[in-house]
């Protein structure tokens, strides 16, 4: 019967002080998708279709509008500090050179704008502690996306220097169209 039992990888026990950022490129045989969240592991359940579309509409449609100098991605790490790597649905950065092809992260220093597409199991880390974060981290603006009825919701939040917190600045439904962090006019309901 011992036999059937199968061996857990070491990292499902963390050590006493918690993992640190660099540990999400040396564990064997972790998750895709492993964000550091205080010190801790957390791994995605599968997404769901309306998640997929959303994350890819803003991938895609931002394309179009983000200035030269400033990327997309999407589902790629920012390290914030030791203990805190998140993985945000899409993030527009600065890249400060060329982009390296191996490449498992980018610096919250680099961050222009990080967007959460809320899922039924990120909900918490996406409405509440995620913003916190990056508001800790400088990161100018944050997008919170909500999907519960089937459409696309976006809360645009702005960085508030003096407080270190987020401010929302508007609730959009079928369109997004805004002129900070640049110039953009997205269709929210073009989700095919």
């Amino acid at each position: 019967m011992e036999d059937d039992i199968e061996e857990l990888p070491s990292w499902v026990r963390p050590p006493p002080e918690g993992f640190v950022a660099e540990d999400l490129d040396r564990l064997p045989g972790l998750p895709n998708h492993a964000e550091l969240i205080d010190g801790s592991l957390v791994f995605f359940a599968y997404q769901t279709a309306i998640h997929s579309c959303a994350v890819y509409l803003f991938s895609s449609a931002l394309q179009h509008w983000v200035p030269e100098d400033l990327r997309v991605r999407s589902r790629m790490t920012i390290i914030l500090d030791e203990d805190q790597r998140p993985e945000p649905d899409v993030t527009i950065i600065r890249l400060p050179g060329e982009d390296a092809p191996d490449r498992t992260f980018y610096w919250g220093k680099d961050v222009i704008l990080a967007i959460e597409v809320v899922s039924r199991d990120t909900r918490s880390r996406d409405r509440k502690r995620k913003p916190l974060l990056y508001a800790e981290a400088g990161i100018p603006h944050f997008w919170l996306v909500e999907t519960e009825t089937g459409r696309l919701v976006v809360h645009v939040h702005e960085l508030d220097p003096a407080a270190g917190a987020y401010v929302l600045t508007g609730v959009h439904q079928d369109r997004l169209k805004l002129t900070v962090p640049f110039d953009l006019d997205i269709d929210l309901t073009d989700l095919a």
